[in-house]
């Protein structure tokens, strides 16, 4: 089967040259030569070869098209149907889903409908700037969020009456529908038509992604001594460096979970926020009855003093997520527990534990514990800061110095991004998404460059210019008053 397959493949480059040349040579002339026994889908490969040579190349050297079984071997109509058959109808080409590679790959694809990568395209959606870009980055053109975002699954429904523990919905396919391309999920990271699994282990395949303004994951990674190591020794899988995948991966497991989460956000336990009773006992009502609505529980490893429980609850309420009296809003529902951008204690404490017991693998336990400890206080830290700027912000608008925007429910409103009117609420919109971001992703990625002057440098100089700027604003009002 490989000889004919070789033989297929020097085929094409024998036509491609003859077509250029001017002859009528048609392609599926060569294809018949071969024998049919050996050649699957030759109709398909026999027009095809002459259209997108690339896409015929990829699959002919592809594993789904040289298994040792003959009945193992994957082709173009396991994929994509057999209602096309002409130029002309292309479009009853069926589009490959998810689903569709679990119909052999079962267990990744339930691994990966339980993770984090499942939920990118709810999640964008999620986020009330998304909204207000235009059709031709937020469509089917798959520029900007969702570019990436589409490795999540198209058509999962938040349910925002106000059940915690309502399930997502699906609308059965309708998005879905809407969208030719852009639905394979799978093929975000086993890029077609290889499916190689040596280029989704190669942590260059993450690197398109998770890379940039708010989560240069991959710069981090590049330069920390674990990808400096990868680099010098070859790019090669078993060397002793750890790649993306040997952490985020772990054993292949298509979850791709972390303990801190991609904005390194904890929900408070019931115990963190009565806790907070005694700091401020005039909030003992709300606070009371948001520690009704939580989950109980420790977080190993991490101080969780009242000041820290209050600061997260600070970032949480300028991001809409707890409301003025600290209760849960629609959006907590729909991103926290839903689109699960944050982790409560037990889901925190098994995956911490995990990661920990894979980075044992190199390192002694003791080494482990210390870093892991002290990146948690860089986020403690970070937080600390930023809950200065917000509090900073929120007096302003309390004190009627700043005006709500019309249409906006919350303000400040953390996730309204560059939308947000005043030049202190856009600090605020870069402390979030970039220097925080980098903060705590650098110290965790033992990235120190990105942690302190693409992080905790320039986190430190906005707060420091948000505290300033309040102060101006309430000297300038100060003064219009006498």
């Amino acid at each position: 089967m490989k000889l004919h397959r070789l033989l297929l493949s020097a085929c094409c480059g024998l036509i491609i040259s003859i077509t250029h040349t001017g002859s009528l040579l048609a392609a599926d002339t060569v294809v018949k030569s071969l024998d049919e026994d050996q050649i699957a889908n030759k109709d398909c490969i026999g027009c095809h070869i002459s259209v997108t040579p690339g896409i015929v190349k990829q699959h002919l050297d592809s594993p789904h098209a040289n298994t040792k079984k003959v009945n193992d071997e994957v082709r173009c109509h396991d994929c994509h149907g057999t209602d096309h058959n002409t130029m002309e109808d292309y479009a009853k080409s069926f589009m490959p889903t998810a689903e569709t590679c679990g119909e052999c790959h079962k267990r990744q694809k339930n691994q990966h409908k339980a993770g984090k990568h499942n939920l990118g395209w709810m999640v964008m959606k999620s986020q009330i700037a998304w909204h207000g870009q235009p059709g031709a980055i937020t469509e089917q053109g798959y520029r900007g969020c969702s570019g990436c975002h589409k490795i999540g699954e198209k058509g999962l429904l938040g349910v925002t009456d106000g059940n915690m523990s309502a399930e997502l919905k699906h609308d059965g396919g309708e998005e879905a529908s809407k969208y030719r391309y852009g639905n394979a999920q799978c093929d975000a990271c086993h890029t077609r038509h290889s499916f190689k699994t040596s280029e989704a282990k190669d942590p260059r395949a993450c690197s398109n992604c998770h890379m940039g303004f708010d989560h240069p994951q991959w710069e981090m990674y590049t330069s920390s001594k674990h990808g400096v190591v990868w680099g010098i020794e070859g790019h090669q899988e078993e060397e002793r460096a750890p790649t993306c995948q040997t952490c985020h991966l772990m054993e292949g497991n298509h979850e791709v979970r972390t303990p801190w989460g991609f904005l390194g956000l904890r929900i408070p336990t019931k115990e963190n926020v009565l806790a907070l009773i005694d700091v401020a006992p005039s909030l003992k009502d709300p606070l009371t009855t948001l520690a009704g609505a939580l989950p109980s529980g420790n977080y190993i490893d991490v101080d969780d003093d009242p000041e820290w429980t209050l600061d997260r609850a600070l970032i949480l309420q300028a991001a809409g997520i707890l409301d003025d009296t600290f209760q849960p809003t629609e959006r907590f529902i729909e991103i926290v527990v839903q689109a699960q951008a944050a982790r409560g204690p037990e889901e925190f404490n098994d995956l911490r534990t995990q990661m920990k017991t894979n980075c044992n693998k190199c390192h002694s336990m003791g080494f482990v514990n210390t870093h892991f400890k002290a990146s948690d206080e860089i986020v403690k830290a970070a937080d600390h800061e930023f809950a200065k700027a917000i509090t900073a912000v929120q007096g302003l608008y309390r004190d009627g110095l700043l005006e709500k925007p019309e249409g906006w429910k919350y303000a400040p409103d953390l996730l309204q991004y560059y939308d947000a009117k005043t030049k202190i609420e856009q600090e605020l919109y870069l402390i979030m998404l970039e220097y925080r971001q980098r903060t705590f992703q650098g110290a965790f990625h033992v990235s120190n460059d990105y942690m302190h002057w693409y992080g905790w440098a320039p986190l430190k100089t906005a707060v420091n210019t948000i505290l300033e700027e309040e102060k101006k604003i309430r000297a300038e009002h100060a003064s219009k008053q006498n």
